[in-house]
């Protein structure tokens, strides 16, 4: 986010860095979450503030992992152990053909400033779950994740080919994809 930030002039400054207490989640969406989160940072700071929620959305499994991605990761963040439990499930649903393996990210960003306003932007990106996951690229179940209409797995992809901005990237990923529609409506471009 701090790459995308920058191309519009905007330096970013983590919730971490600024020692700010990490909010309980209690939301029942992304959005939510991601509203929780900017709300706080930017009543703490005094600053506007920029939140995401985001996660992976399984057809098969009725939605799960869904606003609890992380959370299937455990507290030691083994993503490779959350793919064998989505893919174990998968399995135990009978969903071994890409037909009935689809799924999909989703990221919900939420900008808040000090006065209580806030602007809110959701997008997805559309795929099937594979197995054996594939490339070490990227975050969490990027390697199971292969976007439709490409052969490559989100693991497979470079930062540039997967939330690169055009012209010099698709603009492929969830959190691409919802901050081009913040971008639009919140940021003037500063610089290319």
């Amino acid at each position: 986010m701090r790459e995308l930030l920058s191309l519009y002039g905007i330096e970013a400054v983590s919730a971490g860095e600024l020692g700010l207490p990490e909010p309980e989640e209690p939301g029942a969406t992304f959005a939510e979450n991601a509203a929780i989160k900017a709300k706080a940072a930017a009543s703490a700071s005094g600053l506007p503030a920029f939140a995401d929620d985001s996660g992976l959305v399984v057809d098969a499994l009725g939605g799960a992992p869904g606003i609890h991605s992380a959370r299937w990761a455990g507290p030691d963040k083994n993503f490779a152990r959350a793919m064998e439990m989505i893919d174990s499930m998968l399995r135990d649903h009978g969903a071994l053909t890409p037909a009935r393996r689809t799924a999909h990210f989703v990221s919900a960003l939420c900008v808040a400033w000090p006065d209580g306003h806030t602007e809110e932007f959701e997008a997805t990106v559309e795929g099937t779950l594979v197995w054996p996951p594939r490339g070490d690229a990227g975050f969490g179940y990027d390697p199971m994740f292969l976007p439709d209409g490409y052969e490559r797995t989100f693991g497979e992809m470079t930062s540039e080919e997967k939330h690169g901005l055009p012209p010099h990237g698709l603009g492929l990923s969830h959190r691409a994809r919802a901050f081009i529609k913040l971008a639009e409506a919140c940021l003037s471009k500063q610089a290319a």
